[in-house]
């Protein structure tokens, strides 16, 4: 099964990591709103009805209703349901049929027009025969027994042992997704909170650059640098507050969460080191349990299972057959009748049909096997990836912390510079930006280190018993 969903929040991380000196934009909205109408796991199906005013809602609240209301979970659980209606269907080729059946008919022959000579008859007889009725009460009973049947069964079954790893894969999905994107979210807000505190920074530094021109200290240049510098946080504001209202929209869409519900996210994302775990044993936990890897295992088993079934459609089949009932002119004088039939079957010219069958089975095999192989790659390669992408974050989330100390050192210097009539707000303005970049690249950071342990998760197969302990939410 491909899941572009993994391949898009993999591009939430790498991207996420590269956000200093951007505006704040959602990487995962933006991600979603070109691919929202080809990826289910965009969508979901909205469940109850809008309730007045603000709900609070958690990352395990946002996760469980992932779980019963998102799409393309939805639509996976259909597909096994599909598949485990295909297994039925395989095995009703090897249950015997039994039908029952009741009649009564009234008839009247013209004998002639069966080919009955006239000679036959009597002169003056009629040719006429009946009215008359006969009654049939009967029941049947048939049944095929073939090797190619029996195989048959075995790979329907192997295929709806797939599907149902493909659910718990789609589930793993669905916390990649909705964790993702609630984290995205709480980004989103961190940024204003911090372009909050920057525009209040700035309203006091044009206040007192008003004040201190009043004074006769400073120049006008210096009140307009200042004013400058307040609208361009008010503009950021703006932006910020829009990239979180478009977060909350996409969470909302991916959980089905009522439309038009407005709520509030009250879980934190704290940085918070991952689990200690080797890469050797990340690799060891992942190949047993991930679960699109057992999917693509037990379809490689169901297309050799299929291709002996192709074979085994040269060997003979087992043809059974029964009936028995009461058959008269009238109820009460019907008599017991019963028949009984055993033949072998053997096939000796179809046409090419084995042969075909056998050539489509054999490409289905290696398909499956080529698939198979590719999965177990791409395992290993997420595993890696998610090894890096975390190691990474990390350093930089420390690094990260380590600039807004420095850069909110660098502001209050500044101002007291300023303040004291030291040096113009040029050196104010800049340290507010420096902060700014700060702020950002750590909240980038933070998001990136969340997108790497949430990715981690997923490539361990593990994401929905795993979140708690890689992104410390409350499950």
């Amino acid at each position: 099964m491909n899941k572009l969903a993994w391949v898009l929040v993999l591009a939430c991380v790498s991207a996420s990591a590269q956000t200093a000196g951007r505006s704040g934009a959602s990487v995962l909205s933006s991600v979603g709103a070109a691919d929202s109408s080809q990826n289910p796991y965009f969508g979901s199906r909205p469940a109850g009805e809008a309730v007045p005013g603000t709900v609070d809602l958690t990352l395990s609240e946002a996760l469980d209703r992932g779980l019963k209301q998102n799409l393309g979970l939805l639509l996976t659980t259909q597909a096994s349901e599909q598949s485990r209606a295909a297994r039925l269907r395989s095995l009703s080729e090897l249950l015997p049929n039994a039908n029952a059946h009741v009649a009564r008919t009234e008839e009247q022959l013209n004998l002639l027009a069966l080919g009955v000579p006239r000679t036959f008859f009597p002169p003056g007889a009629s040719t006429i025969a009946g009215p008359f009725g006969l009654f049939d009460a009967r029941a049947t009973y048939a049944q095929s027994i073939s090797w190619r049947a029996i195989q048959a069964l075995r790979a329907s079954a192997e295929s709806y042992r797939a599907s149902q790893a493909s659910l718990r894969d789609s589930r793993d999905l669905v916390v990649l997704f909705v964790g993702g994107g609630y984290i995205q979210a709480l980004a989103a807000q961190s940024r204003i909170e911090a372009i909050r505190a920057q525009l209040a920074t700035a309203e006091n530094l044009y206040r007192q650059a008003v004040d201190m021109k009043a004074a006769g200290t400073v120049p006008a240049i210096d009140v307009l640098r200042a004013q400058v510098e307040m609208q361009v946080q008010q503009q950021r504001l703006v932006a910020a507050q829009n990239d979180f209202d478009k977060a909350k929209l996409q969470l909302a869409r991916a959980i089905g969460m009522p439309q038009g519900q407005e709520y509030k996210l009250t879980t934190e994302a704290p940085y918070q080191p991952a689990p200690p775990l080797t890469l050797e044993q990340a690799l060891e936990r992942a190949y047993k349990n991930r679960a699109d890897y057992q999917s693509a295992l037990a379809q490689q088993r169901a297309a050799e299972l299929t291709r002996s079934a192709a074979g085994a459609e040269r060997l003979p089949s087992l043809q059974l057959s029964t009936d028995y009932g009461v058959l008269g002119l009238k109820t009460t004088q019907s008599h017991g009748t019963f028949s009984a039939t055993a033949g072998v079957q053997i096939p000796i010219f179809d046409g090419g049909r084995i042969r075909s069958d056998k050539q489509a089975a054999d490409a289905l095999l290696h398909q499956r096997q080529d698939q198979a192989s590719d999965v177990k790659a791409r395992v290993e390669y997420d595993v890696r990836s998610a090894f890096l992408d975390l190691v990474s974050a990390g350093q930089q989330v420390e690094v990260a912390r380590s600039s807004v100390g420095l850069a909110s050192e660098q502001l209050q210097q500044a101002q007291d510079r300023f303040g004291a009539g030291v040096t113009n707000n040029i050196e104010v303005i800049q340290a507010q930006e420096s902060l700014a970049l700060a702020n950002e690249n750590y909240i980038g950071s933070l998001l990136a280190h969340n997108l790497a342990k949430l990715s981690l998760a997923r490539a361990l197969g593990a994401a929905e018993t795993a979140v708690k302990n890689f992104l410390g939410g409350s499950r």
